[in-house]
């Protein structure tokens, strides 16, 4: 089952000889990368938290409990997510170890624990990888929840089959924006999302990115994925929903003016919940990895702010803690 891309006159509009692409225009200009970096190393960014880490990690973390048998959603940090359905469980883009890096020794590390180890999940029916980026798809979880869960099922973007089946995944369906998967009792839509794919230097842009909706017979859900905004997203809401869930992200935006094309600020998921008709929303992609300019406290604040800006309540899309379980129901 699939649905005619709403967006645009050409379906492939993404595909390109080489790999894939962004329909909107590219933001980013050359040097900008480098001028970035420069300015982030004078001026010492990003700055710890307020109260510290520790102080951080005592406000917005917690272990992940996974008693009861009631559908659930837990946020594990940044943007990893373990939903249970039908008692049956999905994690998306767990990225669980120390670093989101290709080695043990170097490149973001994390600020604060994983709320969940795998060892503790009973059982794990679908795993659900949004892009090739080490902070969705980090190799020392996948290789553990392989050894444990030899038969899940891998949903993934075009271009990352063969990755999963290098190490050992049994059973891996690729899609392309707008296709659709039935695993279980969930129907997997991959959706759209402005974004860009790279693992190595070798290989930018040759597998897709994307987002996810996820539909049972009663309830909706819709994972962004990183993503930058666009108008186009709207045509996502107005093809798959009324969404009763949403994760947007709120964090990895600074400096605006470079990150723009990549990752939401608040006010822009701030849009998007607006445009939902304000859904239960989990405030996703901060408070593990200092990835950009913002201190690792600065998201749920400038989400505040910006809701106040909005005119909106927004008492469905107040920050979780990392390890918090909300009922579907």
């Amino acid at each position: 089952m699939g649905y005619k891309n709403p967006w645009y006159d050409q379906q492939l509009s993404h595909h390109t000889p080489d790999g894939f692409q962004n329909p909107e225009a590219e933001l980013r200009q050359p040097g900008d990368l480098q001028r970035w970096q420069k300015a982030r190393k004078a001026a010492g960014l990003p700055h710890p938290p307020a109260q510290g880490y520790g102080a951080f990690q005592q406000q917005w973390w917690q272990p992940a409990d996974l008693s009861g048998a009631e559908d659930a959603v837990w946020w594990l940090g940044h943007a990893a997510i373990l939903l249970r359905i039908a008692g049956r469980y999905t994690l998306i883009d767990p990225a669980l170890s120390a670093r989101a890096s290709p080695l043990r020794f170097y490149g973001p590390d994390r600020k604060t624990p994983s709320p969940l180890d795998i060892n503790a999940l009973p059982a794990l029916e679908t795993l659900l990888i949004s892009h090739n980026h080490y902070d969705h798809l980090d190799s020392r979880t996948v290789r553990q929840i392989l050894r444990r869960f030899p038969d899940v099922q891998v949903i993934v973007p075009l271009g990352l089959k063969r990755w999963f089946q290098r190490r050992g995944a049994k059973y891996v369906t690729e899609l392309d924006w707008w296709q659709t998967f039935p695993a279980g009792a969930i129907e997997v839509t991959a959706v759209p999302a402005r974004h860009w794919s790279m693992r190595t230097l070798f290989d930018r842009n040759r597998s897709l990115w994307c987002g996810f909706v996820l539909r049972t017979a009663d309830w909706r859900f819709w994972f962004t994925g990183d993503s930058g905004y666009s108008d186009n997203l709207l045509a996502i809401v107005d093809a798959l929903g009324p969404f009763d869930m949403a994760a947007l992200p709120i964090g990895a935006y600074a400096p605006k003016w470079f990150m723009r094309g990549q990752h939401m600020d608040p006010d822009q998921s701030v849009s998007l919940y607006r445009y939902m008709n304000q859904p239960q929303t989990l405030p996703m992609h901060w408070g593990v990895f200092e990835l950009a300019d913002e201190s690792l406290d600065e998201p749920p604040s400038e989400l505040a702010e910006a809701l106040i800006r909005a005119g909106l309540e927004g008492k469905t899309f107040r920050p979780w803690k990392m390890g918090e379980k909300r009922s579907l129901k």
